[in-house]
């Protein structure tokens, strides 16, 4: 048999020299390659000179779940997922050999259904889209939803959500959930539920429990603590950071210690911090964002009118270097142009800007009185972020802007309002 009698998605065996392999056809971005996917999720690739033979062993079918009914347990609390796609509900597109996200809330559910012996399931499909694609409009629809499903009587709520900007959502949704009676948490995944690999079914499961099994009311995030699948970590809404591309266990605490941890084989929870918000009586939201705000990271090389062009914005978050610094001075000839940076910094100050230091390292914070560096840009007008990280100065920003004075947003921009902010930072190894 040859390549031209199976079809993307068939399930063929190829026979090489060295070896035979079984797995899925799945499309080749190379004329002159053939690519299976194994039974463990991983991809291999021959060359078509070297292959041999080619067995179709089962036609190409359906490959995503079908949806299973969802019955009641009156034993069991009730708790929302709400679906915006992302890697935790993607599976292989045998159309393109990429990954995509296509599943409905209730194929979600259908996937991972030890879900049914934790809580009676509600879903919401809220928007299909990798999180790269996130505007602050957003988090102001997912936190009304938020309210919606509360307000309806679920006892907890997951947000299924992509890796790369969860963190920037969770903060955000921390600053406009001002109050909550249930848990919110948000999940998601590095590698896609239909790899042997996948974080997807642990990550969700064990937020699951936890939404379902403690006294916890504010937004956290629940991820793999570590590589091995026996243990997920929950994390601060403000202050965690994604520090992995791919890893499992790429979300980690900055300046903070975790919440809790879930043992994923037993479903215990051991809280390791203290300082969690409690749940309250009913949900108060504030999802108003201010939408002209943004962040610039300091580089070598910069020009002037890198922050020239935010003139006219409500709000700019600056990721400076170290304790939290622009260039600014001309120490030589070659470095001339520095001495425009300052000028065109307060430019943007003058325009009705309220702009924000923060440092572009991950641990630490910003501290503008060390050097003439930093005394120079506060002199100017740039207000401290103390030890934010840069995403959470950004969203914080946009919500104070949008729902207090100018005045009021520049005295709250460097006060603790969600634990965003600490007062000291202990020394840990």
């Amino acid at each position: 048999m040859s390549e031209q009698d199976v079809q993307p998605g068939d399930i063929i065996l190829i026979t090489t020299k060295d070896t035979k392999e079984q797995g899925i056809l799945i499309p080749s971005p190379h004329d002159g390659v053939l690519i299976i996917k194994l039974k463990n999720g991983y991809n291999m690739g021959f060359r078509k000179n070297d292959v041999e033979n080619i067995e179709l062993i089962e036609t190409r079918k359906e490959t995503i779940n079908k949806p299973i009914p969802i019955t009641t347990n009156s034993d069991l609390p009730t708790i929302s997922i709400l679906h915006t796609g992302g890697t935790i509900a993607s599976k292989a597109d045998y159309r393109t050999g990429g990954v995509v996200s296509d599943f409905t809330p209730e194929q979600l559910v259908s996937l991972f259904p030890e879900l049914k012996n934790i809580a009676n399931i509600k879903s919401e499909l809220i928007s299909q889209m990798w999180s790269d694609d996130l505007r602050f409009a957003h988090f102001s629809l997912i936190a009304t939803k938020i309210k919606e499903h509360v307000e309806a009587g679920s006892k907890g709520i997951i947000i299924g959500i992509g890796t790369d900007n969860l963190a920037v959502a969770s903060a955000a949704l921390s600053f406009m959930i001002e109050q909550t009676p249930v848990p919110i948490v948000l999940v998601g995944a590095q590698r896609s539920s239909d790899r042997g690999s996948s974080d997807a079914a642990m990550n969700l499961i064990c937020a699951a429990r936890f939404v379902t099994s403690t006294d916890f009311g504010g937004v956290a995030i629940c991820m793999h603590a570590t590589s091995s699948d026996t243990t997920c970590v929950i994390l601060s809404a403000s202050k965690t950071y994604k520090l992995h591309s791919s890893r499992r266990d790429a979300f980690k605490a900055v300046n903070k210690d975790a919440i809790a941890h879930v043992n994923y084989k037993t479903g215990t929870i051991t809280f390791t911090s203290s300082e969690y918000p409690t749940k309250s009586d009913g949900i108060k939201i504030k999802p108003d964002m201010e939408d002209k705000v943004a962040l610039i990271k300091v580089h070598v090389n910069m020009q002037p009118e890198q922050f020239e062009f935010y003139k006219g914005y409500k709000g700019l978050i600056i990721e400076g270097t170290g304790l939290g610094h622009t260039p600014g001075q001309a120490p030589n000839d070659l470095c001339k142009i520095h001495e425009k940076m300052y000028p065109a910094i307060k430019d943007v100050i003058d325009s009705g800007c309220v702009v924000v230091m923060t440092t572009q390292c991950i641990f630490g914070g910003v501290n503008l009185n060390v050097y003439d560096k930093g005394r120079d840009l506060r002199n100017i007008g740039v207000i401290s972020g103390e030890d934010m990280l840069g995403n959470t100065a950004l969203v914080k920003l946009s919500w104070l802007l949008a729902n207090f004075d100018v005045d009021e947003a520049k005295r709250l921009i460097g006060k603790n309002l969600r634990g965003e902010i600490n007062a000291t930072i202990s020394y840990k190894e």
